[in-house]
């Protein structure tokens, strides 16, 4: 087994012993992106809407980094930190899979690194 590490210079760097992504074969596995924005090092908090999109953008830089788009991707684990944000989280998660989206599970958990409200992880194939 070969496995590649994928790095986007647009995705915020890890805040931890593991790699944005690994490439095995035809499989991009994303590690969990919170709302950093890398340009400014800040984290995108305003509201939940604005913080999903951010997560949702680091996610696609690392997939083009693959040399791959959404449409490759086959699952998302979403981590969320209160189960009232759903609705607004899937809304902006939504705009990024109109046709065909991923399996996925979503799940309240009691906390995220850097107490951000929503943690987003996929899994994609060529």
């Amino acid at each position: 087994m070969k496995k590649n590490i994928i790095n986007s210079v647009q995705a915020p760097e890890p805040i931890g012993p593991y790699s944005q992504a690994v490439m095995v074969e035809d499989t991009l596995y994303i590690s969990g992106q919170i709302a950093i924005n890398q340009s400014s090092g800040d984290l995108v908090n305003e509201n939940i809407t604005l913080e999903t999109e951010q997560v949702m953008k680091n996610l696609g830089f690392i997939l083009t980094e693959a040399g791959l788009s959404y449409e490759h991707v086959v699952k998302c684990s979403i981590f969320i930190s209160d189960m009232d944000n759903f609705g607004e989280i899937n809304a902006s998660y939504g705009k990024y899979f109109t046709q065909n989206p991923p399996a996925r599970e979503t799940v309240e958990v009691s906390r995220l690194p850097k107490d951000v409200n929503v943690e987003i992880s996929c899994i994609a194939v060529k």
